[in-house]
Order: structure tokens, then sequence, then C-alpha cells
């Protein structure tokens, strides 16, 4: 197949999305180059436009963190015209990215090559968090915050795979708490409406073992609040500030001997990335259209229109993951 000498990709320039035509990557090692079909808006693509996520060191700075599209190249494990997904540290926004093979899968049945795109990096996220990192176990509540966003919906799935796990949502508006209901939370808040720590000290007296946490210093107090004794604290993401300002929060959690652990996937080795994708596909991959739902927002992007995806995300008035279509 004869191949373009350059290529259309999204970079960051001035807190904006620009694109340009750029050389295609290059392939290397157990490296695949595929054929981009469509990719999806993640809060880390919005932050590293803005200049507030660095890129990882030996990363494309070609925005985007996961991809559907066809194998081009042939490796051991895939062979030109696959149809796959894959999880990247950068290069989705682009119509042609490279990618260990060890981060694709192939789509799941009832899926089709461009809604593939909105499953890696959110859903291999919420994996991680869940389970290499927060160690959710039967019996156990954990509570998911930004239950109305692509992590949240997928992460509410997910835990109601375990044994008599109780699920708690919080999210913004009732539309969301609703689909985070039908998705297979046990108890969902809004948190405009109630303080959503105290909601569930009234169904939970002894408070939450985990939870999934992308707001940070704003939910500081209330999430100290809510935890068990030996609870576990996963904050993933800073969408509340950084800062917590007076509250004590070192004997809060000594108090209950609780854990904070903070969680990226994105700067992670490319061993652990390809571990969790191989558990996750081995886990969930054969059946994943009959026992999970994938939650789209209404509105989905052309590439041309990035910028677009972007300003509507930061409303945060999406639910679920929003699609851009490449090609």
């Amino acid at each position: 197949m004869k191949l373009p000498s350059r290529m259309k990709a999204i970079m960051a320039e001035g807190g904006k999305c620009v694109a340009k035509a750029i050389p295609l990557p290059p392939v290397s090692g157990e490296e695949v180059l595929v054929k981009v079909k469509a990719t999806a808006v993640n809060r880390a693509d919005t932050l590293q436009r803005k200049g507030m996520y660095a890129v990882p060191k030996g990363a494309t700075p070609v925005l985007g963190l996961e991809m559907s599209g066809t194998v081009l190249t042939n490796s051991d494990k895939w062979k030109e015209g696959d149809e796959v997904m894959g999880l990247l540290s950068g290069g989705g926004y682009a119509e042609y990215c490279s990618v260990d093979q060890g981060l694709l899968m192939p789509v799941p049945k009832g899926y089709s090559l461009e809604e593939a795109a909105a499953i890696p990096e959110t859903w291999l996220t919420a994996y991680q968090l869940l389970h290499f990192v927060g160690n959710l176990s039967q019996n156990e509540v954990v509570v998911i915050h930004a239950a109305g966003s692509g992590v949240g919906t997928a992460a509410i799935q997910l835990a109601s795979k375990v044994e008599d796990v109780i699920v708690i949502a919080t999210a913004g508006t009732d539309q969301k708490l609703q689909v985070a209901t039908e998705l297979g939370a046990t108890h969902a808040f809004n948190y405009k409406q109630c303080s959503w720590n105290e909601e569930l000290k009234k169904v939970i007296p002894h408070g939450t073992n985990l939870i999934l946490d992308p707001v940070g210093g704003s939910y500081a107090a209330k999430n100290c609040d809510a935890l068990a004794v030996d609870g576990r604290w996963v904050l993933y993401a800073l969408m509340g500030g950084a800062k917590i300002g007076d509250f004590p929060i070192l004997p809060k959690l000594l108090s209950k001997r609780a854990a904070l652990i903070p969680s990226t996937l994105r700067t992670r080795s490319l061993s652990y990335r390809k571990k969790l994708v191989s558990e996750f596909a081995t886990r969930y991959l054969d059946n994943f259209s009959s026992d999970f739902k994938l939650v789209f927002d209404q509105k989905s992007f052309d590439l041309e229109d990035i910028q677009l995806a972007h300003d509507y995300m930061e409303t945060n008035a999406n639910i679920g993951k929003i699609l851009i279509k490449i090609s």
C-alpha cells in the first residue's frame, strides 16, 4: 500500500487545537502503523492543550490518548487489515498513528470500528483504578465521582461486576444520575443539591471502602468524612483544584488509617500498560457487548472541529464519551 508522506494531525498551540501537516509517525520495535478511523476526547487532552499536562518523555506531541482504526503493517500479533482499538501516550488526533502491538485490542463484537474508539483510555483507566490501584473486593462500598463522565460510566459497570459491591455515584445533574442508576449504581447523589457524604452515611453508616476521585481539592473534606476505617481514596485528576486550604487532611486520614493513592495511566511504563491491556482484554473483551454498555454523548465531532469538542467537554455537559471522526 502506498502511503502519503504527510498526514493531518492536531497539536496544541497557544491554548488551542491547531491542525498541522506533519510526516507519518515512525514505526520501530514491536510497533505497528494504524490508519485511524476515530478517536475520543479525554480530560487530559484539554489540559495538555492548555499547557497544564506535560507530554511524557518520548511521546508524540500530537494530542489524543486512544483511537480505533485499521492495521497497515504486520507484526507478531496483528496483520494488515485487522480492525483494532488502542491505548496511546499521544497521537490519536491524527490520520495515522504508531502504537506498540501490546497496546492494541480487537474491536468487540457488536460495536463498529468508529464506536470502539471510546473504549481504550476510559475503560482501561476505570479498570486500573478499581483493580490495579483500588483493589476493590467483594462486599465493599465504592464511591464513583463524576459518574456521568466516560471513566465514571465505565467504572460503575465494572464495579457492579464484583460480587455484592455497593456502588455510590455522584454527579451534578439528575440526568447523569439517572444514567448512573441504569448502569448499576446502588445509590446516586446530586452534589449540587445535597452533601453527598452526609447522604452516604445515612445509607452506609460505616462509610465507603473506596473512592474514585477526579475532583481533588474541593472534595478533600467530604472524602475524608465519607471514608470508612482503612478506606482507600484514589485520586486520578484535579478538576476541583489542587489546594485544600486549611483542612487538616493528615490527621483525618491518620484517624481512619486511610490511604490517599494518587494514580495516572499515561506516564506508566510500557510493560505496565501492556499488562493492563492484556488483563482487561482477557477478562472482559469476549463478552463486552453483552455485559457492558458504551455511553456516548449525543454530540460527536469531525477532526476539523476538535476545538469545539474540547470547548463542549469543558462545559461538563457531556454524558459519556465524545467521539471524534477522523476518516
